[in-house]
């Protein structure tokens, strides 16, 4: 069991896996080279290291991040996901992070569940081109047994016309010319709250996957596979 499952997290179940099948094309002005390994992702779950783009103390760096954000102060060591929009500037979990710790977490893809009581059906968000992006991050170091892990979250805000039928919530998607806004020192809560709205529906599409993506351990490019939607399996993401 790896460091990051042992310390477990806190799930809402909304952008709880993504796609990164190329880093190429995610440029930050002032990015340092980086040389950190890097292979394409079809199935990046909770738990598990994710590439984010912050400053970490030395200029814009590239670093792999837990997703799963334990705030520096916590006792039991358990991560959250997610962080909502609306409360981000309130919750003692996310507040000093918002403030002081923004991060860019690339993608270029993410999945969400139409779910029907216990079962539900996977669909795959993507940008009408299929290009890469970033989602609106946090991040925070929490310190355990001399080791120090260093951990993010994704920020989510209401769904736009495209995601509304499946589910009520989506990761916030930067725009390339708010990067800098948002990795800025700077604490501007009224700039940075105009951010975290829901990305343009006509700039997206969509279509329903396999129930393989509910497999955290299944990670190839058949995932993204359309299929006729089918609302007759029982929910297990984990």
């Amino acid at each position: 069991m790896s460091r990051a499952k042992s310390l477990g997290y806190r799930l809402e179940v909304m952008c709880g896996r993504f796609t990164l099948r190329s880093r190429d094309r995610i440029t930050v002005k002032g990015l340092r080279a980086s040389d950190l390994p890097f292979e394409a992702r079809f199935n990046i779950a909770p738990s598990q290291s994710i590439l984010a783009i912050a400053d970490f103390g030395n200029g814009l760096d590239q670093r792999y991040l837990v997703w799963g954000l334990v705030p520096s102060w916590s006792k039991d060591g358990k991560g959250f996901i997610n962080a909502r929009s609306e409360t981000i500037e309130d919750k003692p979990s996310f507040s000093e992070s918002f403030q002081r710790r923004r991060c860019l977490i690339p993608a270029d893809g993410f999945y969400e569940w139409q779910r029907s009581g216990k079962i539900a059906q996977p669909y795959f968000f993507q940008m009408h081109d299929e290009s890469p992006f970033a989602f609106a991050g946090i991040w925070d170091e929490w310190q355990t047994d001399g080791n120090l892990i260093a951990s993010c979250a994704v920020i989510t805000t209401t769904a736009n016309e495209l995601l509304a039928s499946i589910h009520d919530r989506m990761p916030v998607i930067l725009r390339s010319q708010s990067y800098d806004t948002w990795l800025g020192g700077n604490y501007e809560p009224a700039k940075l709250r105009n951010l975290l709205a829901p990305f343009p529906a006509a700039e997206m599409m969509s279509h329903a996957v396999g129930y393989d993506v509910n497999h955290p351990k299944v990670d190839d490019e058949h995932l993204l596979r359309p299929v006729e939607p089918n609302l007759g399996v029982t929910l297990s993401l984990f």
